[in-house]
Parts: structure tokens; C-alpha cells; sequence
């Protein structure tokens, strides 16, 4: 085990030293550091006396460092710059700017990446901070401010505002469909190649339940691919490996660009399920916070 106590010496000492070698002259660190001469000398050679190694090479009107002493200036110059920018990024962090947000990979990627600038030119002041996991408990860590969360609403010890309900439809390259056997009808996506997505979404609809929902009982005959991330689902369908499942404002930047289609558009489905904003009880006050709800509610369902 560490015991920093014991193998190191007082802060103070050390920042005087960094200030006399720096300026090699205990005048002017004193000058700096709002010192006496005598205060410096006096905690310079504290830290001598501590390491056991002479620093500084003393005259009547100056010093100089000795070997050691430039080595150790090195060390020591570097340790607290680097410990000076943590503080302040920790301070900086701690008043209130950092906007935390949890969402999955499909929300971080397809929706919020693309509306950041949006976020940020309307809330200049909310510096945001992605926390993008497929796990949802990662999402819901206690120093997330507000999550996307796909689900049915009832997270416990949090508030949740609904932003869309989950509406699936088959999405394919406009390539794929042109050079693929006909496709009509919901029983026709049987013989052809399905993108499947495997992830932690338990609850999220796979081919089987979604071509159960549209009364095609047809196993699958092939399927093109198996992917555990949605936007690479999605990047395999524009890409003209198969056909994916498209969730509604998750795929409608692709659809409204011409990179996919949905080539069967009577055949959506809508589940009692969807995507939520949600932030912890009791912080809705928080001003960043209730700007970033509100502008979800206005700005993420308008894509």
C-alpha cells in the first residue's frame, strides 16, 4: 500500500523550491509567492534537510541548482503544472457547465451527435458530456445529470418525459432493393437478407417478433448479417448487405438523404414502448438540466 505522507514532502516547501529554481533567486520567489527571502530560504532548507541532498549551490548574491537539485526541478515542475491543470479542470467541472448525458449507442450516434451543435449554440453556457453505453445501468450512474433511455417509462428514482414511441419498419439501400427478388408484402422479407441486431437491449424487436407482428410465420431463410451495435446495423443496410429493422427519428436522417428507403411502408409497427428523457428526482430545478429537457422535448423529435 502507498503511504504518500511518509515518502513525500510538504506542498508548500516543494512550491517554493519550484519558484527559486525557476527564478533562481529566493528574492524573487518570495516576491512571487508573497514570502520573505528569509521564509524561502528557511523552507528550502526544510526540504534539503528532508531529502538529505543539497538543491541549491548558495553565493553571497545568488544561487545556482546543483545536479541534484536540476533533476529534481524537473520532476517537480512537471508533477505540480500537471496537479495545478487537474484542480482547475476539477473546479471548472464543478460549476455547474458540465452537462452530463447517458444515452445508448443508436441515440448518442444517430440523433444527439448530429443535434450537438444545435445543443450547444442554443445553451452556450452547458459544456456536454457523453456517457454512451448500451449497458442502461452505465447510463443511470449517480453523476449523470439526464439520460435518453429506451424503455417504458418507469425507471425508479427518476423522472421521465416521453420523446417518441418506438415505430419499426424494414430500411434498405435503394441498391438492395433494385437488384433483389420482389418484395411486395411482409412475407416476402423471408427470403431475403436480414440484418440482425444482438445487444443488451433485451427489449428491443428482433426480426422473428417483428414479422410475427405483421402475421408472417415463415422462418427465416437467410439472414445477411449479425451486428451488436445498431449504427452498424444501419451502416450495413446503407452499405447493401440486407435489410435492417429502422426505428422511427433513429433513421430518418438516412431515409430523408435517399441512403435508405423503406420499401414497405404499410407495414410499421408500433410498440407500447419507447424513448424517454429522464433526469433523478429532485434536480429538475437545476437550470442546465431543465434547458436540456426542454430542448430535447422541442429539438430531438423534430429530426
Amino acid at each position: 500500500m502507498k503511504n504518500y505522507r511518509q515518502k513525500l514532502p510538504p506542498l508548500d516547501p516543494l512550491i517554493a523550491f519550484e519558484a527559486s529554481a525557476r527564478n533562481l533567486s529566493f528574492t524573487k520567489a518570495g516576491l512571487e509567492l508573497h514570502l520573505t527571502q528569509a521564509a524561502i530560504s528557511q523552507q528550502i532548507r526544510s526540504l534539503e534537510n528532508y531529502l538529505g541532498v543539497q538543491l541549491f549551490i548558495r553565493d553571497n548574491r545568488s544561487v545556482s541548482l546543483t545536479p541534484q537539485g536540476r533533476n529534481f526541478q524537473h520532476v517537480v515542475a512537471t508533477t505540480l503544472a500537471n496537479l495545478a491543470s487537474a484542480t482547475t479542470d476539477l473546479r471548472a467541472k464543478g460549476d455547474g457547465s458540465i452537462l452530463t448525458i447517458g444515452c445508448d449507442q443508436a441515440i448518442g450516434n444517430m440523433l444527439l451527435m448530429p443535434k450537438l451543435p444545435e445543443l450547444t449554440a442554443a445553451f452556450p453556457q452547458i459544456t456536454p458530456r457523453l456517457m454512451i453505453s448500451d449497458v442502461e445501468k452505465i447510463c443511470l450512474t449517480t453523476d449523470v445529470d439526464a439520460a435518453i433511455i429506451f424503455g417504458d417509462g418507469m425507471w425508479h428514482g427518476f423522472h421521465a418525459e416521453k420523446l417518441f414511441p418506438e415505430r419499426i419498419f424494414p430500411v434498405c439501400s435503394p441498391k438492395y432493393f433494385k437488384n433483389s427478388p420482389e418484395l411486395l408484402k411482409a412475407s416476402d422479407l423471408s427470403q431475403h437478407k436480414l440484418i440482425e441486431l444482438e445487444d443488451e437491449h433485451w427489449n428491443w424487436m428482433s426480426w422473428r417478433q417483428w414479422l410475427d407482428r405483421n402475421g408472417v410465420n415463415k422462418a427465416i431463410v437467410t439472414k445477411g448479417l449479425t451486428v451488436n451495435s445498431y449504427p452498424l446495423v444501419i451502416e450495413a443496410a446503407a452499405q447493401g448487405h440486407g435489410i435492417a429493422l429502422g426505428w422511427d427519428h433513429l433513421v430518418n436522417r438516412e431515409i430523408a438523404n435517399g441512403t435508405l428507403i423503406n420499401p414497405l411502408p404499410d407495414s410499421t409497427i408500433e410498440s407500447e414502448l419507447g424513448y424517454y428523457v429522464l433526469w433523478a428526482a429532485g434536480t429538475h430545478s437545476h437550470l442546465n438540466i431543465r434547458a436540456f429537457i426542454d430542448w430535447c422535448l422541442h429539438s430531438l423529435i423534430r429530426n
